[in-house]
Parts: C-alpha cells; sequence; structure tokens
C-alpha cells in the first residue's frame, strides 16, 4: 500500500472531495504467490456486489486488443535469437481520467497504523482485475507506437504491435546485432509511452549485457555471462531452456485416485497451448471420453482394463 502513494498510483482524499455522493468503494486483499514469499500483490476486487452490482457490471470490456498466444509464442521460435521482457505495473502506467477516478476509491490506515481510523483514497490507474483494464492498457501500448512511429526503426514499431502478450514480448531475430539493435530501441520506444521495460531475459549474451543490469531478469542478473546459461524460465507458462533455446515440461507427480475426476485433475494440470506434447495428453483425454460414454460418476472405480491403460 505504501508502493502505491508513494509512486502516485493512489491518493489521499480530502476537502469537498470526500462530501461527493456519486462514488464507488472497492474491497482489497493481499495475494501471494508460494514462488514469490517475498512479494505481496494487492488485488482490488471489482466485482465485490453492493445492492445487486458490481464496478465491473458497469463498465464495458472494450475491443479485444490482446495478440493470440500462439501467434506470439510461434514468432518467439521463429529465429535463432530469441528475448522475452515484461512492462513493470503495466496497468497502474495508464492513467484513469480523473473524473472516474471516485469510482475507484478504497479505505486504507493512515501510515499502516491499524491503531488510527481508516481513511479514504483513490486509485488514479487502471486496476488488476477491473474488466476494461486489459483493453485500456492495450490500447495505450499500441497507441505509444502510432505516435512516435516515425522515430523509431519498423522493426520496434511491429514487435510492440505484434508480439506482446498483455505485459509480456516474447520475440527472436536472425542475429546477434539486430537483437541488441531492437532490444535498444524498444527501452527508448517503451519509455515514451511511460512504460518500463524489465525482466529481460536472451540466449544471447551479447543481448543480456546490452541491457542495464537492474533491467534483467533475476535469473541473470548475477550470473557470470562467460560461463554457460543454465537457465529455465517461464514463456508464458511454458518451461523454456534459455540455453538451449528449447521448451520442456516440468510434470509434478500427483497422487490422485483413479477415477473421472482424478484423472482429469492431472490431464487439466499439463499447460500445453500448441500441442506440444499432444501425443501423451490426448490418449488420456480418449480414455476420459470413453468412462464419460460409459455413464461413470465422477468418483466411481473405473473398470481395471481402463485402470491399466491409464496407468500405462
Amino acid at each position: 500500500m505504501d508502493d502505491l502513494l508513494h509512486k502516485n498510483y493512489a491518493k489521499k482524499i480530502t476537502g469537498t472531495d470526500l462530501s461527493l455522493k456519486d462514488t464507488w468503494y472497492l474491497p482489497h486483499h493481499p495475494v501471494f504467490h508460494l514462488q514469490k514469499p517475498d512479494k505481496v500483490r494487492v488485488v482490488f476486487d471489482c466485482s465485490a456486489r453492493y445492492h445487486g452490482t458490481s464496478l465491473n457490471d458497469q463498465l464495458l470490456q472494450g475491443p479485444d486488443l490482446t495478440n493470440t498466444l500462439v501467434g506470439v509464442r510461434t514468432r518467439f521460435r521463429q529465429e535463432p535469437v530469441a528475448f522475452m521482457l515484461d512492462i513493470e505495473a503495466m496497468f497502474y502506467q495508464v492513467q484513469v481520467q480523473p473524473s472516474n477516478c471516485n469510482y475507484l476509491r478504497f479505505l486504507w490506515w493512515p501510515g499502516s497504523d491499524l491503531e488510527k481510523e481508516p481513511e479514504e483514497y483513490r486509485m488514479l490507474v487502471h486496476l488488476f482485475g477491473g474488466v476494461s483494464s486489459p483493453s485500456c492498457a492495450n490500447y495505450a501500448l499500441k497507441k505509444t507506437t502510432d505516435h512516435n512511429r516515425e522515430d523509431f526503426d519498423a522493426a520496434a514499431v511491429e514487435t510492440v504491435k505484434q508480439n506482446f502478450y498483455v505485459d509480456d514480448c516474447l520475440h527472436s531475430v536472425a542475429t546477434n546485432t539486430q537483437a541488441v539493435c531492437l532490444a535498444g530501441q524498444l527501452c527508448e520506444l517503451l519509455s515514451e509511452g511511460g512504460f518500463s521495460p524489465t525482466k529481460w531475459i536472451s540466449n544471447s549474451r551479447e543481448v543480456i549485457n546490452s541491457v542495464p543490469e537492474s533491467g534483467r531478469a533475476p535469473s541473470v542478473k548475477d550470473l557470470d555471462l562467460n560461463k554457460n546459461l543454465a537457465l529455465t524460465e517461464k514463456a508464458l507458462g511454458i518451461q523454456w531452456n534459455v540455453q538451449a533455446d528449447t521448451f520442456s515440461f516440468k510434470i509434478t507427480s500427483q497422487e490422485k485416485p483413479a477415477t473421472r475426476r482424478g484423472i482429469l485433475s492431472i490431464v487439466s494440470s499439463i499447460y500445453d497451448p500448441l500441442g506440444f506434447v499432444s501425443s501423451c495428453i490426448l490418449p488420456a483425454k480418449s480414455s476420459l471420453q470413453d468412462l464419460c460414454l460409459k455413464g461413470l460418476g465422477w468418483d466411481d472405480q473405473i473398470p481395471e482394463l481402463s485402470k491399466h491403460k491409464w496407468q500405462a
């Protein structure tokens, strides 16, 4: 919360604004990640209802300006020199019209002191969880390229337009020289729109070296770049072996009962949007289909023949 106020993403409400009637208040809660125990994300619940309605009910979603997942991922595999980056707190870099900020009010304790009376604040930027936020943020990102296309190479402009999936950019080019030049142009172009590229990672040492250490992914900040880039990073949900430039799958062994529910749970846990391991997944899905046709319930024991096929 202190970070939101320090970076001017939110502001305390004072004076006559406190008495305004046409307002909306958002509940909020912290979200933790098991793999990032030191990080807390503040989530404002835009779907919370009061008198039968919510903020999201009153917002238009806007056009879907997000590039396709398959397209971004496929272009990432197209050339030998690959890199990834993301935009730091992308939604928070796009401001909301001041006249609409009173619909983004929330309560918080001054100085985070829970002994004091809560005070009123309002967000000044688009929120994670707001139904209109992805469209507005994507529009702002693409508008940045339109406003500055004359000052940058066509490659940088097209990268922003085609190779971002919301706040994640995955791209590949033919040579190290192209990649280094493109990385510099992207940093300058994005900064023109107030966007800060961060968490750079590449299978090219030259690309990583060209990016300030503060902008690199945590896994390469303290890495000796003279040695092998023996890293595995998440590339839109799939494991990317940086050195080998290959995708892989990390399957966690799960003790689930041999029932329709247990089998579906394991099959659904494998994220494979491009169908790389469909030869393994489709037979399991076929088994599920057979069990469904047999009329078995979700927790019924399956026939021995089907069980052996599943275990195999």
